[in-house]
Protein backbone atom coordinates (compact mmCIF):
# COMPACT_ATOMS: atom_id res chain seq x y z
CA UNK A 1 0.00 0.00 0.00
CA UNK A 2 1.93 3.08 -1.38
CA UNK A 3 1.18 6.15 0.95
CA UNK A 4 -0.06 6.99 4.72
CA UNK A 5 -3.68 6.54 5.47
CA UNK A 6 -5.57 7.23 9.07
CA UNK A 7 -7.04 3.37 8.31
CA UNK A 8 -3.08 2.11 7.66
CA UNK A 9 -1.84 4.34 11.00
CA UNK A 10 -5.00 2.86 13.05
CA UNK A 11 -3.74 -0.96 11.49
CA UNK A 12 0.04 -0.29 12.31
CA UNK A 13 -1.23 0.20 16.37
CA UNK A 14 -3.25 -2.11 17.44
CA UNK A 15 -1.53 -2.38 20.87
CA UNK A 16 -2.08 1.80 21.28
CA UNK A 17 -5.38 1.72 22.24
CA UNK A 18 -5.00 5.43 22.90
CA UNK A 19 -3.82 5.94 19.94
CA UNK A 20 -6.39 4.13 17.73
CA UNK A 21 -9.04 5.32 19.82
CA UNK A 22 -8.10 8.85 18.72
CA UNK A 23 -7.51 8.11 15.16
CA UNK A 24 -11.34 6.78 14.85
CA UNK A 25 -12.67 10.31 16.20
CA UNK A 26 -10.30 12.00 13.84
CA UNK A 27 -11.74 9.96 10.96
CA UNK A 28 -15.56 10.53 12.59
CA UNK A 29 -15.05 13.82 12.68
CA UNK A 30 -13.56 14.26 9.29
CA UNK A 31 -16.30 12.26 7.79
CA UNK A 32 -18.74 15.08 9.89
CA UNK A 33 -16.68 17.79 8.43
CA UNK A 34 -17.31 16.92 4.47
CA UNK A 35 -20.26 15.54 5.08
CA UNK A 36 -21.59 18.86 6.17
CA UNK A 37 -19.66 20.87 3.84
CA UNK A 38 -21.12 19.02 1.13
CA UNK A 39 -24.25 19.37 1.83
CA UNK A 40 -25.26 21.55 4.46
CA UNK A 41 -25.33 21.19 8.30
CA UNK A 42 -28.75 20.06 8.79
CA UNK A 43 -28.85 16.12 9.49
CA UNK A 44 -32.41 15.92 8.46
CA UNK A 45 -31.93 17.03 5.23
CA UNK A 46 -28.52 15.96 5.09
CA UNK A 47 -28.12 11.88 5.21
CA UNK A 48 -24.95 11.70 4.73
CA UNK A 49 -24.32 13.76 7.52
CA UNK A 50 -26.97 12.22 9.64
CA UNK A 51 -25.16 8.75 9.44
CA UNK A 52 -21.84 10.33 10.24
CA UNK A 53 -23.50 12.04 13.08
CA UNK A 54 -24.81 8.52 14.25
CA UNK A 55 -21.76 7.35 14.23
CA UNK A 56 -19.71 9.54 16.22
CA UNK A 57 -22.45 9.22 19.00
CA UNK A 58 -22.40 5.57 18.74
CA UNK A 59 -18.43 6.41 19.41
CA UNK A 60 -18.70 8.48 21.96
CA UNK A 61 -17.86 11.49 20.01
CA UNK A 62 -18.90 14.34 22.62
CA UNK A 63 -21.95 16.34 21.02
CA UNK A 64 -20.00 19.68 21.40
CA UNK A 65 -17.44 17.97 19.04
CA UNK A 66 -19.85 17.26 16.43
CA UNK A 67 -21.55 20.71 16.49
CA UNK A 68 -17.98 22.26 16.46
CA UNK A 69 -16.80 20.27 13.51
CA UNK A 70 -20.29 20.82 12.04
CA UNK A 71 -19.76 24.71 12.74
CA UNK A 72 -16.15 24.42 11.19
CA UNK A 73 -18.01 23.00 7.88
CA UNK A 74 -20.54 25.54 7.17
CA UNK A 75 -18.60 28.59 8.86
CA UNK A 76 -21.72 28.90 11.18
CA UNK A 77 -19.92 29.24 14.64
CA UNK A 78 -20.52 33.62 15.33
CA UNK A 79 -17.64 35.33 16.02
CA UNK A 80 -15.51 32.87 14.40
CA UNK A 81 -13.95 32.45 10.31
CA UNK A 82 -12.77 29.10 9.44
CA UNK A 83 -10.64 28.53 6.10
CA UNK A 84 -9.06 25.33 4.53
CA UNK A 85 -5.07 25.67 4.31
CA UNK A 86 -2.92 22.83 2.84
CA UNK A 87 0.43 22.60 4.44
CA UNK A 88 3.71 20.48 3.22
CA UNK A 89 6.82 19.31 4.54
CA UNK A 90 9.80 16.73 5.00
CA UNK A 91 9.52 14.14 7.74
CA UNK A 92 12.52 11.90 8.64
CA UNK A 93 14.00 10.20 5.85
CA UNK A 94 12.35 12.75 3.31
CA UNK A 95 9.58 11.36 3.44
CA UNK A 96 6.65 13.92 2.03
CA UNK A 97 3.97 14.93 3.93
CA UNK A 98 0.66 16.91 2.84
CA UNK A 99 -1.74 18.18 5.40
CA UNK A 100 -5.13 19.26 5.18
CA UNK A 101 -5.59 21.83 7.66
CA UNK A 102 -9.23 23.94 8.95
CA UNK A 103 -8.29 26.93 11.28
CA UNK A 104 -9.46 30.08 12.33
CA UNK A 105 -5.82 31.27 13.39
CA UNK A 106 -3.75 31.04 10.41
CA UNK A 107 -0.46 32.27 12.06
CA UNK A 108 -0.83 30.24 15.19
CA UNK A 109 -1.58 27.04 13.02
CA UNK A 110 1.17 27.57 11.04
CA UNK A 111 3.40 27.94 14.07
CA UNK A 112 2.30 24.78 15.96
CA UNK A 113 2.50 22.62 12.92
CA UNK A 114 6.13 23.98 12.09
CA UNK A 115 6.95 23.17 15.75
CA UNK A 116 5.59 19.37 15.61
CA UNK A 117 8.14 18.97 12.54
CA UNK A 118 11.14 20.68 13.68
CA UNK A 119 10.54 18.69 17.12
CA UNK A 120 10.14 15.47 15.37
CA UNK A 121 13.26 15.38 12.37
CA UNK A 122 10.86 16.87 9.59
CA UNK A 123 10.77 20.41 7.98
CA UNK A 124 7.67 22.30 7.07
CA UNK A 125 8.18 23.29 3.38
CA UNK A 126 7.04 26.53 1.00
CA UNK A 127 3.73 26.37 -1.01
CA UNK A 128 4.32 23.44 -3.86
CA UNK A 129 7.52 21.77 -2.32
CA UNK A 130 5.90 18.34 -2.35
CA UNK A 131 2.47 19.02 -3.34
CA UNK A 132 3.52 18.32 -7.07
CA UNK A 133 4.34 14.41 -5.72
CA UNK A 134 0.23 13.37 -5.33
CA UNK A 135 -2.35 13.39 -7.37
CA UNK A 136 -6.28 14.06 -6.26
CA UNK A 137 -8.30 10.75 -6.85
CA UNK A 138 -11.08 9.59 -5.68
CA UNK A 139 -11.24 6.08 -3.56
CA UNK A 140 -14.23 4.06 -2.97
CA UNK A 141 -14.28 0.20 -1.07
CA UNK A 142 -17.52 -1.44 -1.74
CA UNK A 143 -17.95 -5.02 -0.56
CA UNK A 144 -19.82 -7.51 -2.73
CA UNK A 145 -22.32 -10.27 -1.97
CA UNK A 146 -23.27 -13.68 -3.67
CA UNK A 147 -25.56 -11.85 -5.87
CA UNK A 148 -23.39 -9.44 -7.49
CA UNK A 149 -22.67 -9.47 -10.59
CA UNK A 150 -19.54 -8.42 -10.71
CA UNK A 151 -18.98 -7.73 -14.43
CA UNK A 152 -21.86 -6.07 -15.10
CA UNK A 153 -21.26 -3.59 -12.13
CA UNK A 154 -17.67 -2.83 -13.25
CA UNK A 155 -19.10 -1.67 -16.48
CA UNK A 156 -21.73 0.48 -14.95
CA UNK A 157 -19.21 2.15 -12.67
CA UNK A 158 -16.75 2.76 -15.62
CA UNK A 159 -20.11 4.26 -17.63
CA UNK A 160 -20.55 6.84 -14.32
CA UNK A 161 -16.91 7.81 -14.73
CA UNK A 162 -14.46 5.42 -12.97
CA UNK A 163 -10.93 4.81 -13.51
CA UNK A 164 -10.36 1.87 -12.34
CA UNK A 165 -12.41 -0.91 -11.12
CA UNK A 166 -10.71 -4.20 -9.37
CA UNK A 167 -12.33 -6.95 -7.23
CA UNK A 168 -10.02 -7.83 -4.29
CA UNK A 169 -11.24 -11.01 -1.93
CA UNK A 170 -14.88 -9.86 -2.33
CA UNK A 171 -14.18 -5.87 -2.11
CA UNK A 172 -14.38 -3.61 -4.99
CA UNK A 173 -11.86 -1.21 -4.96
CA UNK A 174 -13.17 1.98 -6.83
CA UNK A 175 -10.82 5.15 -7.95
CA UNK A 176 -12.07 8.10 -9.95
CA UNK A 177 -11.19 11.37 -10.89
CA UNK A 178 -12.36 14.50 -8.22
CA UNK A 179 -14.20 14.98 -10.63
CA UNK A 180 -16.40 11.54 -11.30
CA UNK A 181 -16.34 10.86 -7.68
CA UNK A 182 -19.84 12.04 -6.28
CA UNK A 183 -21.74 10.76 -9.66
CA UNK A 184 -19.89 7.13 -9.19
CA UNK A 185 -21.04 7.25 -5.48
CA UNK A 186 -24.41 8.04 -6.66
CA UNK A 187 -24.50 5.04 -8.99
CA UNK A 188 -23.96 2.83 -5.99
CA UNK A 189 -26.49 4.31 -3.69
CA UNK A 190 -28.68 3.91 -7.10
CA UNK A 191 -27.88 0.48 -6.99
CA UNK A 192 -28.55 0.06 -2.97
CA UNK A 193 -24.69 -1.42 -2.94
CA UNK A 194 -23.30 0.11 0.54
CA UNK A 195 -19.53 1.25 0.43
CA UNK A 196 -17.08 1.03 3.39
CA UNK A 197 -15.26 3.88 2.73
CA UNK A 198 -15.78 7.08 0.29
CA UNK A 199 -13.06 9.69 0.29
CA UNK A 200 -11.29 12.66 -1.79
CA UNK A 201 -7.56 11.57 -1.48
CA UNK A 202 -4.20 12.11 -2.03
CA UNK A 203 -1.82 9.22 -3.36
CA UNK A 204 2.03 10.00 -4.40
CA UNK A 205 3.63 9.22 -7.43
CA UNK A 206 6.76 8.23 -6.01
CA UNK A 207 7.37 6.49 -2.58
CA UNK A 208 9.65 6.34 0.20
CA UNK A 209 10.51 2.47 1.10
CA UNK A 210 11.31 2.83 5.00
CA UNK A 211 13.31 0.64 7.66
CA UNK A 212 11.73 -0.39 11.01
CA UNK A 213 13.72 2.43 12.68
CA UNK A 214 13.03 4.61 10.39
CA UNK A 215 9.14 4.13 10.21
CA UNK A 216 8.94 4.65 13.57
CA UNK A 217 10.47 8.23 13.58
CA UNK A 218 8.07 8.47 10.44
CA UNK A 219 5.17 7.09 12.34
CA UNK A 220 5.50 9.33 15.47
CA UNK A 221 5.31 12.73 13.24
CA UNK A 222 2.45 11.66 11.58
CA UNK A 223 0.66 10.61 14.71
CA UNK A 224 1.65 14.47 16.36
CA UNK A 225 0.32 15.90 13.48
CA UNK A 226 -3.28 14.24 13.63
CA UNK A 227 -3.31 14.90 17.20
CA UNK A 228 -3.39 18.97 16.61
CA UNK A 229 -7.39 19.82 16.74
CA UNK A 230 -6.98 21.96 13.21
CA UNK A 231 -5.73 19.12 11.21
CA UNK A 232 -7.93 17.35 9.02
CA UNK A 233 -5.96 14.60 7.03
CA UNK A 234 -2.40 13.52 6.47
CA UNK A 235 -0.89 12.32 3.72
CA UNK A 236 2.25 10.80 3.43
CA UNK A 237 4.87 9.15 0.34
CA UNK A 238 6.13 6.56 3.31
CA UNK A 239 5.66 2.65 2.71
CA UNK A 240 6.20 0.91 5.57
CA UNK A 241 7.86 -2.38 6.39
CA UNK A 242 6.19 -5.52 5.75
CA UNK A 243 3.81 -6.47 9.18
CA UNK A 244 4.06 -3.51 9.94
CA UNK A 245 0.66 -3.09 10.24
CA UNK A 246 0.31 -6.22 12.79
CA UNK A 247 1.83 -3.99 15.57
Amino acid sequence: MAGHSKWHNIQRRKGKQDAVRGQLFTKISRDIYHAAKEGGGNPDTNFRLKVAVERARQSNLSADSIQRTIAKATGTLEGVTYEEIQYEGYGPQSVAILIDIVTDNRNRTAADIRHIFKKRGGNLGEAGSVAWMFERVGQISAPMNAQTDEESLMLELIEAGASDVEANDGVLQIQTAPEAFRAVRDTLDAMDIPYEDAELTYLPSTTVALTADAADEVDELIEALEAHDDVQTVYSNAVFPSGEEEL
